[in-house]
């Protein structure tokens, strides 16, 4: 049976929830949003012709025209500091160099550059007469998951997983610490575990809401579907809640004041909003940190979702992810009752 206190704390949780508006849309309506925006941003479409830059010069005009006439390239002629700023600021992708011979300033480090500067070489030396000696042709296919928004859903599922335990427990606790509240609570005959566990009890149905408006929104208007288990999926997002609950309890145990919490919270939070894969994949980063970026929690949890919404991974594939998260859960958890103060 349900001990009475937690019922009536866990009860309490959802009111002064519910009495924030900005609490309400910070869970529920800034990942529709965000989603919608970057939805719309990196929806499908035709693929951006490559952007080259020819300075103006001797034979610049005719470099143009040859590559204007490739519908995968959009040319300008630039004066050569305009066409370079143009280079630096991104505007174009290729500055070419009119000479014998031509020359092709790109930055090797932009994958957008070297296929422009492939793409312009080509349309330039079959204009100057070279003969492809291999027939091909190209078949597009656009795989399941393979899209930006399949990619963003479960990135925005477990950014939110995150923000709402760490700011919807941690901020909160200490925000009843600096008022005076845990004092009284304290006087009463409710356990700490109680207390605690009520904000994990209020994660847990928020949880449930949080999974169908999100993976339903991407459904309804992007067409994301969830090739695995759905069972596997809540598993998955329960772990993730529980494991940002119990950091978000850690991280509130000590501090005094909403200042300190705050930047705690964000210390937390920043190098795995940066490096966990929430909006761009973290195998971007250097392979000697890639065993700590796998430690992160928001990365087991993004990686884990993101394989079995994506690809239908099973029980067995997402097990390591699974056990970062479980082990995140019990180690946090454990210090936080340990170490937690009323005031």
């Amino acid at each position: 049976m349900i001990d009475r206190s937690l019922w009536l704390l866990t009860l309490t949780r959802f009111r002064l929830f519910f009495r924030e508006p900005s609490a309400v849309f910070w869970s529920f309506g800034f990942p529709i949003v965000l989603s919608i925006a970057l939805g719309i941003a990196f929806r499908e479409k035709p693929p951006e012709p490559a952007s080259a830059a020819v300075e103006a010069g001797p034979g610049a005009q005719a470099i143009a025209d040859t590559l204007a006439s490739s519908p995968e390239v959009k040319v300008r002629v630039l004066d050569p500091g305009l066409a370079q700023a143009a280079l630096r600021s991104g505007r174009a992708a290729v500055v070419v160099r009119p000479g014998s011979p031509v020359v092709y300033l790109f930055d090797p480090a932009r994958p957008e550059s070297r296929l422009a500067r492939a793409l312009i070489d080509g349309v330039l030396q079959r204009a100057g007469g070279r003969a492809d000696p291999i027939a091909t042709r190209e078949v597009r296919v656009v795989e399941p998951g393979s899209r930006y928004i399949d990619f963003l859903i479960p990135g925005l599922v477990g950014l939110n997983l995150m923000a709402s335990g760490m700011w919807g427990i941690a901020y909160v606790i200490v925000e009843n610490r600096t008022q005076k509240l845990l004092r009284r609570m304290i006087a009463t005959p409710m356990r700490r575990s109680s207390f605690l566990l009520s904000f994990i009890l209020m994660r847990m149905v928020f949880l449930l809401v949080e999974l169908p408006l999100l993976f339903g929104f991407g459904w309804a208007v992007f067409g994301v579907k969830i090739q695995g288990s759905l069972a596997l999926v809540l598993l998955l997002s329960v772990l993730g809640a529980l494991a940002f609950s119990g950091l978000g309890l850690l991280v509130a145990s000590r501090a005094r004041n909403t200042q300190t919490v705050g930047g705690l919270i964000n210390l937390v939070q920043l190098p795995m909003f940066i490096a966990s894969g929430v909006f761009f994949s973290s195998s971007n980063f250097p392979d000697l940190l890639q065993p700590a970026i796998r430690l992160l929690p928001l990365t087991a949890l993004n990686d884990s979702l993101r394989a079995v919404v994506n690809e239908g991974a099973g029980w067995m594939a997402v097990a390591p992810q699974a056990g970062v998260l479980s082990a995140t859960t019990v180690i946090s958890f454990g210090l936080a009752l340990w170490i937690f103060r009323w005031f």
